[in-house]
Parts: C-alpha cells; structure tokens; sequence
C-alpha cells in the first residue's frame, strides 16, 4: 500500500505541457486552462529571417573564392560607448524599453521595426535597406536581437486538492518553468560584416493556482526579459566597447 502511494505520488509529479513563444508576443497561453485564450500581440506578424538581415542569399549560387574573399577581409568589431546604433527587435515595431534603457546606458539608441516586410525583395535588397535607414540615422552598427521563451509545467501533488480554500487564497497546483534565450547580431553598416552571439540563458520556476496563472506566467515573462536583456547588453559591451 505504502509502495503504490509513493507511485502515485510520483506519477502526479509528470510534465504537463511545454512550448516557446517569441520574446515579441510573449501573452500567456496554456491549453490546459481554456478559459485563458492566447494574450498574443494583433500585431504579431513573425519573425525576422536571419537570412534578410545578413544579407545572405540562400539559392544564390556561391564560389571558394568568395569565401576565401570574406575570411580574407573580415575586420575587427568595435563599438565605441557613446556611439550610436540602430536598435531591432525581431517581431516587433518598437523594442522592449528594457532592453533600450540597458543600452542607453552606453549608447545613443536609434530603434527600427523588427515587423517582416513583404517577401517579394531579395536578401540582399532588405539588408542594404536596413543598412541604409541606419546610416541615413548616423548609426555605424546595427543590433538585431531575436529571442524565444521556452516553458514546462509540472503538477504537484496537490492537484487533487488544488480548490480547498485556505487563508489568502488557493493551493497552488501546477509550477512552471519558464527559460530565456536570446541571440544578438551586429552588423557593419559600411561593410555588412557581421558578428552573432548568444547570451547567458536564464531559468525560473512559480508555482500558480487557477486563477493566478496569467499573473504568475507574465511575472516571470518580466524576470526573465529583464536578466536576459541586461546579460545581452553585457556581453555586447565587453566584446566590442573601447
């Protein structure tokens, strides 16, 4: 008897759903609980293609030579502080303050749309254009960022008494873990060499009831972006600053 208590207890412990979300439409969702429809953003059209920022042509046809040609010319990244740069968030028409008032911390920020444009213009064509905002704002880099959020929800062992009431509200009965990670691009304007890195990734787990779930999962959604971001400004500013 007492063996098949701990298998049950174990068995209450299991992996109930898990999925990712773009940092640029990062509302709750969870299947599980229908009456929380997705909180997505109406403007949410995707995300960036790293293809169309770099200004890589995935078809086009490509000799050694040319690869000999980029080695051969690649030049050191330097962001001096102060300077200015063109801010992108990948899915998003404005980036997140957090991530502009980190930056402005050390550099004049000018900030672009990160919405997909139509995709009748080549590679080539979009990245010139991005290029070009940027130089017309005086910004020698372009920073593109892109960043998902990966969740797990585990129940607990009190989800069969998850609605007894007790003081101050419900039982808990599901904890979420939720990580971040992000991936930065800079981008010589004058040159369109480009450099590409990934910061430190971030994890928190908070354990929400029925109807806390929506706070609970956008408290961590803010935990998170907030570390994320500051680890991204970070790292960008030992690896290019002087």
């Amino acid at each position: 008897m007492h063996r098949t208590s701990i298998l049950l207890l174990v068995l209450s412990i299991l992996l109930a759903g898990c999925g990712s979300r773009s940092i640029s439409n990062s509302g709750y969702y969870a299947d599980s609980d229908r009456e929380y429809s997705k909180h997505s953003d109406p403007s949410y059209k995707g995300e960036l293609s790293e293809f169309n920022v770099l200004g890589i042509d995935p078809n086009a046809a490509v000799a050694e030579s040319d690869i000999a040609t980029a080695l051969a010319t690649k030049q050191r990244f330097a962001i001096a502080k102060g300077s200015t740069i063109m801010l992108i968030q990948s899915g998003t028409m404005i980036p997140d303050d957090l991530m502009v008032k980190s930056l402005e911390k050390y550099y004049n920020v000018a900030v672009f749309t990160g919405v997909p444009q139509q995709a009748d213009s080549s590679a080539n064509n979009y990245s010139r254009s991005l290029r070009l905002a940027a130089a017309r704002g005086g910004a020698e880099k372009l920073v593109v960022y892109w960043g998902v959020l990966e969740t797990g929800t585990e129940n607990l062992a009190t989800k069969v008494v998850s609605w007894a009431p007790f003081v101050g509200g419900v039982l808990p009965d599901q904890n979420q873990r939720m990580r971040i990670r992000l991936k930065l691009a800079v981008v010589d304007v004058k040159t369109g060499q480009w450099e590409m890195f990934t910061p430190e990734a971030f994890e928190d787990v908070d354990s929400s009831g029925r109807y806390s779930r929506v706070s609970s999962d956008q408290a961590q959604v803010a935990v998170l972006k907030e570390k994320g971001y500051a680890a991204a400004v970070d790292d960008l500013v030992k690896r290019y600053a002087h």
